[in-house]
């Protein structure tokens, strides 16, 4: 395989840079090295490279920021799929796309499969569902993989500002009532890396989910991160407390269920993440 990766730098990019390379040759690009605001540069990279496979890890992900850069958003969460959609048919190349539990609206009662209706509830939402779209109309042989809650050791993101939190604040206040499964990067990376192993046929073309079994809400999660810590000497917070969203607004309205049923990507490609608990459990001893 010819691996072409955007996003290399991100929290998924990073470990899908590793778990790709025994797969072939892996190009790896962040946005210092392609500027994904311009379309012909994009276009070119593809052509360029002439991959067997375009693996696109690059998206506009601050949910709240969104909602006052709605245009940032597009660009990034559909149009840039769009393009990359585009130039992986003209290249005769599949393409690997991460969509999210956010075009989901949360009012389900039992976990979302891959056919439920969306109904994206904020700007990220409705983009990210923009650019799934838009690779579905392309043609392109594709794996669309909705992934949530995600987190790992790098960048920006739940479990970082717990352990940091935890080290500043005798208190925390977490929202009780929005419902997910977390999902370590690596998982995502290692997930990936066996169903693109398998060299799919165009049959199984289509959006997978990717999710361990179990879930729970920020607060529980907020409560497995401390009770976790590796270093709890240095942890300062005392008490955990549950919180309603309203008593926490934020720009973007989120589902408050968002469970994904990710039973067909391990009936198609034996693909099966570990629970939520034992996937922050070997994050955290990494």
């Amino acid at each position: 395989m010819k691996i072409l990766l955007l996003g290399a730098n991100g929290q998924v990019g990073w470990e899908l840079a590793r778990a790709l390379a025994p797969l072939g040759e892996v190009v790896a690009t962040t946005r210092a090295q392609l500027d994904l605001t311009s379309e012909p540069d994009i276009r070119d990279a593809v052509r360029a490279v002439n991959p067997t496979w375009v693996v696109n890890a690059a998206a506009y992900t601050a949910v709240d920021a969104a909602e006052s850069e709605p245009h940032a958003a597009r660009w990034l969460n559909a149009e840039v799929p769009r393009i990359l959609a585009e130039e992986a048919v003209r290249a005769g190349a599949w393409m690997v796309h991460y969509s999210t539990d956010y075009v989901f609206d949360g009012r389900s009662t039992r976990p979302y499969v891959e056919r439920d209706p969306a109904s994206p509830l904020g700007v990220y939402g409705v983009t990210k569902y923009a650019g799934d779209v838009a690779v579905h109309a392309s043609g392109v042989p594709h794996l669309l993989l909705r992934v949530a809650w995600v987190y790992g050791t790098r960048g920006r993101n739940f479990l970082r500002t717990m352990q940091k939190l935890s080290r500043e604040r005798e208190l925390l206040r977490v929202v009780a009532d929005q419902i997910g499964v977390p999902t370590w990067s690596r998982h995502i990376a290692e997930a990936t890396a066996l169903m693109m192993a398998q060299r799919p046929s165009v049959e199984q073309s289509g959006t997978y989910h990717l999710a361990g079994e179990g879930s729970c809400s920020w607060y529980d999660f907020a409560e497995a991160i401390v009770r976790s810590d590796p270093d709890p000497g240095a942890r300062v917070t005392r008490i955990i407390e549950p919180i309603a969203s309203s008593e926490y607004p934020t720009a973007a309205h989120r589902p408050s269920y968002s469970v994904l049923n990710a039973k067909r990507a391990q009936q198609v490609f034996g693909v099966q993440l570990p629970p939520w608990e034992a996937q922050l459990a070997l994050c955290l001893v990494e």
